[in-house]
């Protein structure tokens, strides 16, 4: 679960790839999952620890008797905070933050063209509407995954000391900056093309960071991931293989069946008059099962047959969860507040009810 935890956050930026193209090797991967990794790290040590911050700290109260009269003091001094940033060193801070940006993105250009594009052939800038393959779920990871980036980044933007709103602002267009580097690609290879569907996906991700760091100063309703291994019966193991991998971190990259995306809104920030838990989160949730293939369940064998399996219905699955919003755990620990800021993307297992394209509902005693 470690490794899931530090490797999620190149699952969707790049799994959508990874699927789509039905790959059988696992020799393109590590590239990628080496650069995110660099990029969570750099976002958990520099500005995570802004989001796991209490809203409204507690204020000391002053004993009466120790109260000073401040009327005759200027405003200006009054919310001087002690020891300001310097302009120097948030120049400093602003050129480290660019270009940690910087190397990722050229970083992942390069990658992708040499692990993968270099492959197929090119042709001239195009587009095409890949809105119904695996019945959206890529681009729910579109969304996580670019909301995610927008966290990353605005946490960053943060720390150098810039005004919030220019932060919020350089962290949500870094996020949907980053992700259009791999859209533009797919624009001039033959196989693909540019998704305006995925741009749309990737612009939401974005958005959702912005709005409510605009609006509420903080992230009410967050997305998050979760995955859940899926138990392939044994005739489809072959296929499963072939699009998802054997390995373990191949499957939570890669494999759309055992993954769920959800929106968790924070109670205690909506009912803030209550005895609600300040942690406590309600999750709605998406997933999609036994889809074997892209837009549908056939496909072509190694000997070149074509295997028709439309036997197979493939299932829609939406979930009402409880969740936990770790960011709101009491801790004096800057370690464990940037740790529970990262892990705060994956949804913790609880149980759930399930209303399924079938029309039937099932419980789940415990669910990610």
């Amino acid at each position: 679960m470690k490794l899931y935890i530090f490797g999620f956050e190149s699952a969707c930026s790049f799994k959508t790839y990874f699927c789509c193209k039905e790959t059988k090797t696992i020799v393109r991967f590590p590239p990628f999952y080496t650069l995110f990794l660099s990029c969570c790290i750099l976002g958990c040590f520099t500005g995570f620890t802004t989001f796991a911050q209490d809203p409204q700290p507690p204020q000391k109260s002053i004993p009466p008797a120790l109260t000073l009269d401040t009327s005759n003091i200027p405003w200006q001094e009054k919310i001087t905070p002690a020891h300001p940033t310097s302009k120097s060193s948030r120049n400093k801070k602003v050129w480290l933050v660019s270009g940690a940006h910087a190397i990722v993105w050229t970083g992942t250009y390069i990658a992708l063209n040499k692990a993968w594009y270099a492959d197929y052939p090119k042709e001239n800038f195009h587009t095409f509407n890949d809105f119904h393959e695996w019945n959206q779920m890529d681009k729910a990871g579109h969304i996580w995954t670019t909301y995610q980036l927008a966290r990353i980044s605005g946490a960053a933007w943060k720390w150098t000391g810039l005004p919030e709103k220019t932060a919020i602002w350089l962290g949500g267009g870094s996020a949907l900056a980053f992700q259009s580097i791999i859209e533009i690609q797919d624009g001039f290879s033959q196989k693909w093309g540019f998704s305006w569907w995925d741009m749309a996906a990737n612009t939401i991700g974005s958005g959702a960071y912005i709005a409510q760091e605009l609006g509420w100063k903080e992230q009410r309703i967050q997305i998050k991931m979760g995955y859940w291994p899926y138990n392939y019966p044994e005739d489809l193991e072959s296929r499963s293989n072939d699009l998802f991998g054997t390995g373990s971190i191949e499957r939570i990259l890669k494999d759309y069946n055992s993954q769920t995306y959800w929106i968790s809104a924070n109670l205690r920030r909506f009912i803030p008059v209550s005895h609600i838990p300040r942690w406590l989160n309600l999750s709605l949730g998406y997933s999609s099962d036994l889809m074997l293939g892209g837009m549908d369940n056939t496909w072509t064998d190694d000997q070149g047959n074509t295997v028709d399996r439309t036997d197979i219905p493939r299932i829609r699955r939406y979930y009402l969860s409880i969740d936990a919003d770790l960011t709101r755990i009491n801790t004096r620990s800057k370690f464990l507040r940037s740790l529970f800021s990262v892990c705060n993307a994956i949804k913790i297992p609880a149980p759930a009810l399930e209303f399924n394209s079938d029309g039937k509902f099932r419980f789940h005693a415990l669910h990610q």
